[in-house]
């Protein structure tokens, strides 16, 4: 008999404004021990030296958290020049110094980024939680290991500089999926003849979220359980990019029993992925079908969302 999972059914999405010096994956059980939820995921890791926006999913919501790791996200970071590291960052030893100008070119620099505006292919970096034959690559970094990445095309939708140092430049980022920002700083500072690794990189943005309403750790900590039920965002906040569907009580009842249901009247073109509402109850997402049919994809429990929490 299978054991049944222990904590709450809290459903909903929260912002969490991950601090410096802990893994996504810490503060995600943070918070979930701050809701005593039953089940709790995040929508993309953050770096353990990296802050800012984390999407926390608890409950239902996890069901759904892949919808937030296509989307792009928007970054402010820190790139210092003169000094290549292990890791691309700060938290790596410093394998390669190089010397500076007295006064850092700034019309070099904006050239250079330019050059990596729009589609780029970028080396996924040896200190990541991609995989290589089973085993996550910074595992093998650790041991001393290197192994061949196959290069991955990301967009840089925007890159400005915020400010200027003598020896770097802060930046804000808008990228796509899958864009390393370590990388990044250590290609510019390549195609410089300079060298780079970035010191600060925070999150302000990811899919439809910005930073307006992230809370801290330590905000929710000193809330009441009230208080922190009241910061969650409905299930559906991270599906409103894809058009909705109302459908009867009579449809809704065969959707959520797993079977197809014929659509007498739908403006959607087969194929359309659809987010399913009776009346305005979020049910989940379904699909439209040539046939005029509209099929169960992912659906919510509707048990869990109506025996407590948000």
């Amino acid at each position: 008999m299978a054991r049944r999972r222990k904590g709450l059914p809290i459903n909903g999405v929260l912002l969490l404004d991950k601090p410096k010096g802990v893994s996504s994956n810490h503060a995600l059980q943070r918070v979930r021990r701050l809701f005593q939820a039953r089940k709790a995921g995040h929508t993309g890791t953050l770096d353990p030296m990296a802050t800012g926006l984390l999407p926390v999913c608890l409950g239902e919501a996890t069901k759904f958290s892949a919808h937030l790791l296509e989307a792009d996200k928007v970054y402010r970071t820190r790139i210092k020049f003169g000094e290549v590291t292990t890791t691309g960052d700060a938290e790596g030893d410093v394998v390669e110094r190089r010397s500076l100008p007295t006064t850092l070119d700034r019309d070099a620099v904006e050239a250079v980024l330019e050059r990596f505006r729009g589609e780029i292919d970028q080396v996924p970096p040896m200190y990541s939680a991609l995989k290589h034959q089973g085993r996550k690559l910074y595992e093998l970094a650790r041991e001393g290991e290197t192994v061949a990445r196959a290069p991955r095309r990301v967009t840089i939708y925007d890159m400005r500089p915020l400010g200027w140092e003598p020896d770097g430049v802060w930046l804000q980022v808008r990228c796509s999926k899958g864009t390393y920002i370590r990388t990044l700083a250590e290609d510019i500072g390549a195609a410089l003849g300079l060298g780079a690794h970035i010191t600060a990189l925070e999150r302000l943005e990811t899919g439809p979220f910005d930073s307006e309403r992230r809370l801290s750790l330590e905000a929710l900590e000193a809330m009441s359980d009230e208080e922190r039920l009241a910061q969650l965002l409905p299930v559906d906040v991270m599906l409103e990019h894809l058009p909705t569907l109302s459908v009867a009580e009579i449809v809704a009842q065969r959707l959520l029993l797993g079977q197809r249901a014929e659509l007498a009247d739908s403006q959607l073109a087969p194929g359309t992925t659809a987010r399913l509402y009776r009346d305005e109850s979020f049910l989940g997402l379904v699909e439209l079908t040539a046939q005029g049919e509209v099929t169960p994809r992912r659906l919510v429990d509707t048990t869990a969302l109506n025996s407590g929490g948000a």
